[in-house]
């Protein structure tokens, strides 16, 4: 009995350790050395996880990094961190809180009086696991903060982009897209799990990055999204102590470091390989597969009509 107890014990002690290895050799890098001298970037959610590594990056290649972040105590140290260790200190903090569709105009507002054009927006801030309870615009909360409040950005920051041109709008979103169950007519108020719902929200991010791609075909402003990896953040910090102890402790040891989960972010911001290429989703800076249903134009289609209406886009707010 020992020696099976043994042997079983050293056979799931070998799987641990292999898929730790095959999770680090499959790992992609941004291998590009570009500089972004003369560039300017802004980043959601830049002041901590994937979006704080993608800035320290960009900063460290000379680009202006605009951190639009809602949390300004958090972006303000990271400011600091990033001109410390980058030597940059063309390092902008500006709150945006994609939670209320007026700080989203106010943000874009402020970006229209302050530069002339944008090189690259990466749409990177995202929240999990928040329920169905609405915000101030009565939409649900994941969904506002995953689709809505990144659709209503791009949309009011193209006109810089384009006067960027060529430019790119890059959009974070998951894997967890496969598991979507996705109903546009009840997108709005929420109608499903919490995990559904940001599965939902995942997919709703390729549709629109996609559909973007579709729109802006010939500005020569490209729109890519992407799956970061399993990456060890903040993302399920609103959940109860155990549940959100047990996943940082796995998390701590088979999930990426953010700077691993970073690197196709980086990658489709300054890599020229994808610098005329629009419409596709990147895992470990590679093109890679997404679910049927991402594919479809006429969901998307559909979906942007139901964006439009419920961020209630205006004629002047529309640069397409």
């Amino acid at each position: 009995m020992n020696e099976i107890l043994c042997y079983l014990l050293g056979l799931i002690l070998f799987i641990l350790i292999a898929i730790k290895i095959y999770i680090k050799l499959t790992t992609g890098k941004c291998r590009s050395t570009n500089q972004m001298n003369g560039k300017v970037v802004i980043i959601t959610g830049g002041n901590s996880g994937i979006g704080k590594a993608t800035a320290m990056d960009l900063a460290a290649r000379g680009a202006k990094v605009i951190l639009a972040c809602r949390n300004l105590k958090t972006a303000e140290k990271t400011k600091e961190e990033i001109i410390k260790r980058t030597k940059n200190s063309n390092i902008i903090v500006k709150q945006l809180d994609l939670e209320s569709l007026r700080s989203v105009r106010e943000f874009s507002k402020y970006i229209h009086e302050t530069e002339n054009c944008i090189h690259v927006l990466i749409n990177n801030a995202g929240s999990a696991i928040r329920g169905n309870r609405l915000t101030e615009d009565q939409l649900a909360v994941t969904m506002q903060v995953n689709h809505f409040g990144p659709f209503l950005l791009t949309n009011l920051l193209l006109d810089l982009l384009k006067k960027a041109s060529p430019s790119r709008i890059i959009t974070v979103s998951s894997m967890l897209h496969r598991y979507a169950k996705l109903d546009l007519t009840k997108i709005k108020t929420g109608y499903d799990t919490d995990f559904i719902t940001y599965c939902n929200s995942k997919l709703c991010n390729i549709l629109m990055a996609n559909e973007f791609a579709r729109r802006l075909e010939g500005t020569f402003v490209t729109s890519n999204s992407l799956h970061p990896g399993a990456v060890n953040t903040y993302l399920f910090q609103h959940r109860p102590f155990i549940f959100r102890s047990i996943i940082e402790f796995f998390a701590s040891i088979y999930f990426k470091t953010v700077e691993e989960g970073a690197q196709t972010s980086i990658y489709l911001a300054v890599s020229d390989d994808v610098k005329y290429i629009s419409g596709e989703y990147y895992e470990d800076c590679i093109d890679s597969k997404i679910l049927n249903q991402g594919k479809d134009e006429a969901l998307a289609k559909k979906l942007w009509e139901i964006s439009e209406e419920a961020v209630q886009l205006q004629p002047h707010e529309i640069h397409l």
